[in-house]
């Protein structure tokens, strides 16, 4: 490859992934991405919380919150999430079925193409 390109393609591949957010991290998460609730009862819902921080240096707003099947549902604060405060996406597993559970959630936050991943584990039991 021509030197002269070569300076011209590696500056403008830079620029347009930090124009389009790929590099910049937006959140430390504060908890462990991945919770095992072990072992639970049955009808015995139970819930984390998963906690973040803000790194960005503007208001982050949490715009969905997707989990994998109806019985993991997620509640999250809809007010934006100040630069370095920390916020909370809680889930709650339902405990109807009888046992061993891995289910996915995908957090979307606002003005990022690609969602932080979150998972959940267990057993529920009689």
């Amino acid at each position: 490859m021509n030197m002269k390109y070569f300076k011209l393609i590696v500056p403008a591949v830079f620029f347009f992934l930090g124009m389009a957010g790929l590099g910049a991290q937006t959140v430390e998460w504060l908890t462990d991405t991945h919770h095992d609730f072990e072992t639970m009862k049955q009808y015995k819902p139970e819930t984390f919380d998963f906690q973040f921080k803000n790194t960005t240096d503007a208001p982050l707003i949490i715009d969905n919150v997707r989990t994998t099947c109806g019985c993991t549902a997620p509640d999250w604060d809809e007010t934006p999430v100040e630069p370095g405060a920390v916020g909370t996406i809680k889930i709650e597993y339902d405990a109807k079925r009888i046992g061993y559970f891995e289910k996915k959630v995908k957090v979307y936050f606002h003005g990022r193409r690609k969602p932080e991943a979150l998972s959940i584990e267990g057993e529920v039991v009689e």
